[in-house]
């Protein structure tokens, strides 16, 4: 019987104990909505990542074959970066697929002595990463386009020098 009330007592305790809210989760605006890397290759292509957050914090980081090497920082309207991030969604960026690379079933014809550029965009707590090899003939062409589109609103072309 005082084993029965015991456990009653402590039951009641520990539903009335003050509990501490658990943690909201990371916004998704906090980190980068979109970065795109380029690699290099056999010969003098830019390297370089730059990174685009919802509020329009631009962050380029030139590492060669660039006109400003080291870290660079702009601003764009958020608009842009809300602009973009529609053009990526229309175009099927989030359906393409993860890789196209030397083997892998998307890739095609493989051409070797190309850059790599990877992609990353993120949208409703969605992240997409894709790893494209340029050698690659079955990649949608719409990714080379969506790639460029990230240079031009990022503007890369200011420290890139092309």
């Amino acid at each position: 019987m005082i084993a029965r009330l015991l456990a009653a007592v402590l039951v009641a305790v520990t539903a009335c104990s003050r509990r501490e809210p658990a943690p909201a989760a990371a916004a998704p605006e906090s980190g980068p909505a979109v970065t795109l890397e380029r690699t290099p290759c056999f010969g003098t292509c830019p390297v370089y990542t730059v990174a685009i957050s919802r509020a329009g914090e631009v962050t380029f980081n030139g590492k060669h074959h660039v006109a400003d090497t080291g870290q660079a920082t702009a601003t764009i309207p958020p608009e842009r970066v809300d602009s973009l991030l529609g053009e990526l969604e229309a175009a099927g960026y989030f359906g393409f697929s993860d890789a196209y690379v030397m083997g892998s079933p998307a890739c095609g014809m493989y051409a070797t002595d190309s850059p790599t550029v990877i992609t990353r965009a993120t949208r409703d707590g969605e992240t997409k990463t894709i790893r494209h090899d340029r050698g690659c003939s079955a990649a949608p062409p719409e990714l080379s386009q969506l790639e460029q589109r990230i240079d031009e609103v990022a503007g890369t072309g200011r420290w890139v020098g092309r």
